[in-house]
C-alpha cells in the first residue's frame, strides 16, 4: 500500500465512472481501490461483495442504483471516485454526480461497443464539460475487439479517439497490452504488472499504431503539428502534453484498454488518470448566478455544492463538493437558496458506507457532512458574509407513475412523511395527491426506478405499501397555433378592481415553452409583461384535450393596454392564464406520450419473433446489426408498451434474449 500523501490541489483528481449497465464499471471500481491499497480485497459484483454497491436491493440486483462515493491514493495524487449507476432509470443520479467531477473514466464494453446508456452519459458529461478517458474494458471475453469499440466511439460519439495501447493476445488469450507511448509490453501474473519489450511478432504492428496514434494527434494539437514537420516523430513527453491538452479540451479521448474482472489495466488506468485527467486548479473557476467567480483557493470564501442526500444508520448525511473556500466542524454555513443558516456538526471523509471523520474539508474535497436538516440536493453552502448560489443539477421530469397506499389503515401519515424523505434524497421522484380520487401518486423515471422506491420503504422505513399498475406521463402539444388572440379581464366587485387587456399569439415550438413580447412603447410596462408570461406557465399545468400538462409552443405578446388605477401584476397575471387557455381551445392540439429508444439483442434464429412483438407494440424498427451469432435490433416504441417486456422477451427467447432502453422524447399517441 502506497503512503498517505498530503495533497496540495495539483494532486487531486476528482473523478466519476461512467458506463452503460454491465459495463463492468463497478468491478472497475473495486479494482481500483483495491490496487490503490483502499482495500484489502477483491470484490467481485456477482457476490454481493463490491465496496461501493453497497446498498443491500444493489447487491440483490447486481446493478448499482446509487452513487457511491470513494477514495484512494496513487502516485503521490489522492483520486475522489464515485461509482454512478448504469441503468437509464437511474440517469439523474448520474446528471448530479456530474455536476460536481472535474473528469472521467467512460468504461466501454470490448464486445459491444459504445451502447445505448454509454451514448447517453457521454452527453450528459459533454454538458458539464467534464473531461474523460476512455477504458475498453472485458478483452477477455469472446467477440472483443479493441478496433471495433474504438470506431463506435468514433461513429457514435464523435471525439477523435486516441488509443494509446493495443492488446497482447484476443479473447481468453488475452495477456497484457502494449504500452504505444513508451513502446513496452505489459503483462499481468498474478495480478502484478510486468514491464518488458514489445514481442516481436507484434513490435511491427505496435510500430504502425504508433505513427496512426502520432499523426492524428498532430492534426489535432498545433504544438505537436510543429514537432511533426519539424522530426520524423514525436516524443513521448510531446505526446503526453499534447493528449493532457486534447483530453481536457474534448477535442480527444484517451482511449485505454484491459480486463477489469482479470485485473489486467487497471495501474495504466489510473497513470493516465493522473497525467491527462484535471485538478481543480485546472477547471474553471466555479461561477454564481450573479457572475461572480470564485477560485479553487481554501483562503477563498467557502462556496459548496450539495449533490446527494442520504440516510444512514447513524442520521441524514449531506454529501457535497466544496469549490472554494475551507469548512470546519462546528461552522455555521448559509443555504444560500433558502437563506436559512445550517450547523455542520461533523465532516466525514467517505469510502462507501464507511466514515471516518474529519476537522475541516478545503477546497477540492469532496465530503459528507452531518448537521444540516433541510438541505436538499442542488443547494449551496456558502459563508454567510459572501453568498454565492451555484447553478444546482438538472432534474428530468418524471415519465411513469404509481398509486401507493398503506397496507395499515393507520399508515396515512407515515407513508406520507416517508415518501417526503424519498424525494428529499432522490429529487427525480415526485409525489402528489390526485384531485380527483384522493390517491398518492408516486412519479419516476421508470419501472425499476418505482420498485426500487417501493422496495426502499418496505426495506429501510419498515413500512408496507400496496402498488398500482404503472400508468406513463402524457402531454399535450400545439400543431397548429392562433394569431391575434385579444382577452380581456375587467373585474368590479366593490373595491378596487381588476383591469387587463392583452392580445397573444401561439405556435407551434419543437420543446419547451417560450415567451416573447413584441409590445412597442408603454402600453404594456415591463413588469406586467412578466406577469403574463408568470400566468402563461400557469396555464400549462392542464391541457384543453385530457388536463395533461402542455408543452411545445411559444407565446409572443404583442399588444395590450393598461388602466390608470386598475391594472396591476396579478391581473395581467390572470389575464394571461386566462388568454392561454382560450388561446389553447382555439389551436390544434395532439396529445404526446413518452417513447423510448430499446436496444433488443436475441439470437439470429429468433429475430423475427422479436421484430413482430415490436411492431405488435406500436414499436417503430430504426436499425438492426449482425454480432457473433445474435441480431441487435433498435426500435422507438412508446413506454407504456415496454411494461413488463422483460419478461416478454425472455419468454420468447428461452431466456436468450436481453434489453436496454432510453428515453427518446415524446409523440403523438
Amino acid at each position: 500500500m502506497r503512503a498517505r500523501v498530503s495533497n496540495p490541489l495539483t494532486t487531486v483528481r476528482n473523478l466519476g465512472i461512467l458506463a452503460h449497465v454491465d459495463a463492468g464499471k463497478t468491478t472497475v471500481t473495486e479494482r481500483v481501490l483495491y490496487v490503490t491499497g483502499a482495500t484489502y480485497k477483491r470484490g467481485e459484483v456477482h457476490d454481493g461483495t463490491t465496496v461501493t454497491d453497497f446498498d443491500a436491493q444493489e447487491r440483490e440486483r447486481g446493478i448499482t442504483i446509487f452513487a457511491a462515493t470513494a477514495s484512494c491514493d496513487w502516485d503521490g495524487h489522492r483520486i475522489n471516485l464515485i461509482d454512478t449507476p448504469g441503468h437509464v432509470d437511474f440517469s439523474d443520479e448520474v446528471e448530479r454526480s456530474l455536476r460536481v467531477l472535474d473528469g472521467a473514466i467512460a468504461v466501454f464494453d470490448g464486445v459491444a461497443g459504445v451502447e445505448p446508456q454509454s451514448e447517453s452519459v457521454w452527453r450528459r458529461a459533454d454538458r458539464h464539460g467534464v473531461p474523460r478517458v476512455a477504458f475498453v474494458n472485458k478483452l477477455d471475453r469472446a467477440g472483443a475487439d479493441l478496433d471495433a469499440a474504438v470506431e463506435s466511439i468514433r461513429r457514435r460519439l464523435h471525439p477523435a479517439p486516441l488509443a494509446v495501447q493495443m492488446p497482447i493476445g484476443r479473447e481468453g488469450g488475452f495477456a497484457g497490452v502494449v504500452d504505444l507511448l513508451g513502446m513496452r509490453a505489459l503483462t499481468w501474473d498474478g495480478g502484478v504488472p510486468q514491464a518488458g519489450p514489445v514481442p516481436d511478432g507484434l513490435l511491427a504492428e505496435a510500430r504502425r499504431r504508433r505513427r496512426l496514434l502520432e499523426e492524428a494527434v498532430a492534426e489535432l494539437h498545433p504544438g505537436a503539428l510543429e514537432e511533426f514537420c519539424a522530426r520524423p516523430s514525436l516524443s513521448e513527453e510531446t505526446l503526453v502534453a499534447a493528449l493532457r491538452d486534447l483530453t481536457r479540451t474534448g477535442e480527444g479521448v484517451v482511449v485505454l484498454c484491459g480486463s477489469a474482472y482479470r485485473d489486467r489495466g487497471i495501474e495504466p488506468l489510473l497513470d493516465a488518470v493522473v497525467r491527462y485527467l484535471p485538478s481543480p486548479l485546472d477547471v474553471p473557476a466555479v461561477r454564481g448566478h450573479d457572475g461572480e467567480t470564485r477560485p479553487a483557493d481554501p483562503a477563498a470564501p467557502l462556496a459548496a455544492l450539495v449533490f446527494k442526500v442520504g440516510a444512514t444508520p447513524t442520521g441524514r448525511l449531506t454529501y457535497l463538493r466544496v469549490y472554494s473556500g475551507t469548512m470546519r466542524k462546528g461552522d455555521t454555513v448559509l443555504d444560500a437558496g433558502t437563506g436559512r443558516t445550517e450547523r455542520i456538526a461533523r465532516i466525514l471523509r467517505v469510502q462507501a458506507d464507511r466514515h471516518s471523520e474529519t476537522e475541516r474539508a478545503v477546497a477540492g474535497d469532496i465530503v459528507a457532512v452531518a448537521g444540516p436538516k433541510a438541505v436538499r440536493a442542488g443547494a449551496t453552502l456558502c459563508a454567510a458574509g459572501a453568498p454565492l448560489l451555484l447553478e444546482p443539477p438538472g432534474v428530468t421530469e418524471p415519465v411513469v407513475s404509481v398509486a401507493v397506499e398503506p397496507r395499515g389503515s393507520g399508515d396515512g401519515d407515515r407513508l406520507a412523511a416517508r415518501l417526503a424523505r424519498l424525494t428529499e434524497e432522490d429529487p427525480s421522484l415526485a409525489v402528489r395527491t390526485d384531485a380527483e380520487t384522493g390517491q398518492i401518486v408516486l412519479s419516476g423515471m421508470g419501472e425499476l426506478h418505482l420498485e426500487v422506491a417501493a422496495e426502499k420503504l418496505r426495506l429501510e422505513h419498515r413500512l408496507e405499501v400496496n402498488v398500482g399498475r404503472p400508468r406513463v406521463a402524457f402531454r399535450e402539444t400545439v400543431t397548429r397555433g392562433v394569431w391575434g388572440l385579444l382577452y380581456r379581464h375587467v373585474k368590479q366587485d366593490g373595491g378596487p378592481g381588476q383591469f387587463a387587456h392583452v392580445v397573444i399569439d401561439v405556435e407551434p415550438l419543437d420543446e419547451g415553452f417560450a415567451f416573447a413580447s413584441t409590445v412597442t412603447g408603454a402600453r404594456v410596462p415591463r413588469e406586467y409583461v412578466r406577469a403574463v408570461e408568470a400566468g402563461c406557465r400557469d396555464a400549462l399545468s392542464g391541457g384543453p384535450l385530457g388536463g395533461h400538462p402542455v408543452t411545445g409552443l411559444r407565446v409572443t405578446l404583442t399588444d395590450g393596454a393598461t388602466h390608470e388605477r386598475d391594472s396591476s401584476e396579478a391581473a395581467f397575471r390572470a389575464a394571461g392564464r386566462f388568454a392561454l387557455r382560450e388561446a389553447l381551445r382555439s389551436c390544434a392540439m395532439v396529445v404526446l406520450e413518452p417513447v423510448v429508444e430499446v436496444t433488443v439483442t436475441v439470437p439470429d434464429d429468433l429475430a423475427g419473433g422479436v421484430l413482430g412483438d415490436l411492431s405488435a407494440r406500436r414499436g417503430r424498427v430504426t436499425g438492426s446489426q449482425a454480432r457473433a451469432g445474435a441480431v441487435v435490433i433498435t426500435a422507438v416504441v412508446p413506454l407504456a408498451e415496454v411494461f413488463g417486456y422483460a419478461t416478454r422477451l425472455r419468454s420468447r427467447t428461452q431466456g436468450r434474449g436481453t434489453f436496454t432502453a432510453r428515453p427518446a422524447g415524446y409523440a403523438p399517441a
